[in-house]
């Protein structure tokens, strides 16, 4: 994305249970700005902003994208049926793209706890294991852009009455926004939001986003749970986000998520998606993205080797 389309500044958090939101607009010198609420990816919550409000001292709107979204579908069943439609094709290739990834960590797996009479030999198979595994995500993520791509072309949102005046309501309230706050919740819904409503040229203010909303702001949306209750999860490359951090995989809540002190795991998950930087985005964490959409030498990161450092220390 070119220069002159990058928001004012990009601020990544970690998890806000502790809010952190009026010390960054403070620092940012926005105490009292005229805030933009993006919480699509809470869904029915959407509407629960009074903190946030607050934080704003009372001079925010919330954009309730995920509420119009339920107006489009409403308004336009042959677009709603559509989409429909394009989520269950995206649904059954992700599901058959994760056996295609368990298969490839089971090999991992047993290579690495395998005794080998050569060192050598089984780094080897291992980095091809690796290999293969980011060959099947960029594959996958090549498809997805597909389907997208498709269903935008045959659907023109511009060209359907109901989301095109919508966006220009949505325009308006964003006209005068100094700042744009865009929390967590479901990273699919809040994607899908803010590609339906074409957010992200009007991103032209200081941005603050965490949990989903980091993530939404990348150039690669990556799920991943170490910790469920079935147990570890393969990290799954998910869908493009809009971009606007480059060569970056946001973490957020990683202690919480991640097997950290696992440094084979780790490393695996690291060197999976270099170039880009596995951004560890825990409780204090606050990063300020450059004005090319990089990260800064003190981005908490995962290096190669699996353990936690800061950027620059990988150089």
């Amino acid at each position: 994305m070119p220069a002159e389309d990058q928001p004012a500044s990009i601020t990544l958090l970690g998890p806000q249970r502790t809010p952190r939101i009026e010390g960054v607009l403070a620092s940012l010198q926005l105490t009292g700005a005229r805030a933009a609420i993006i919480n699509a990816g809470w869904r029915e919550r959407e509407p629960e902003d009074g903190l946030l409000v607050q934080f704003a001292e009372g001079n925010a709107v919330n954009l309730r994208l995920w509420h119009r979204m339920q107006e489009v579908w409403e308004a336009d069943p042959e677009f709603a049926a559509a989409d429909r439609a394009r989520r269950l094709v995206l649904e059954e290739m992700q599901d058959l793209y994760v056996v295609a990834l368990d298969h490839v960590v089971a090999a991992l797996r047993a290579i690495a706890d395998r005794a080998p009479r050569s060192a050598h030999v089984q780094e080897m198979a291992l980095a091809d294991a690796e290999q293969i595994m980011r060959e099947i995500d960029t594959r996958h993520l090549e498809r997805v852009s597909e389907v997208h791509a498709e269903f935008w072309s045959r659907w023109p949102p511009h060209e359907r009455a109901a989301v095109a005046l919508l966006r220009e309501l949505i325009s308006r309230e964003l006209a005068d926004a100094e700042v744009i706050l865009i929390p967590g919740g479901h990273v699919g819904v809040l994607v899908g939001a803010l590609h339906l409503f074409n957010i992200g040229p009007h991103l032209q203010v200081p941005v603050i986003a965490w949990g989903a909303g980091a993530m939404a702001l990348t150039d690669q949306v990556v799920l991943f749970h170490d910790r469920a209750a079935h147990g570890p999860s393969v990290s799954e490359v998910f869908t493009q986000g809009l971009g606007l951090v480059r060569e970056t995989v946001a973490l957020p809540a990683a202690r919480e998520r991640l097997e950290l002190s696992n440094a084979g795991r780790m490393g695996v998950l690291a060197r999976r998606f270099a170039p880009a930087h596995c951004l560890l985005l825990d409780e204090r964490a606050r990063v300020d993205i450059l004005p090319d959409g990089g990260l800064p030498d003190t981005a908490p990161v995962l290096g190669i080797d699996g353990r936690a450092t800061v950027r620059g220390n990988l150089r």
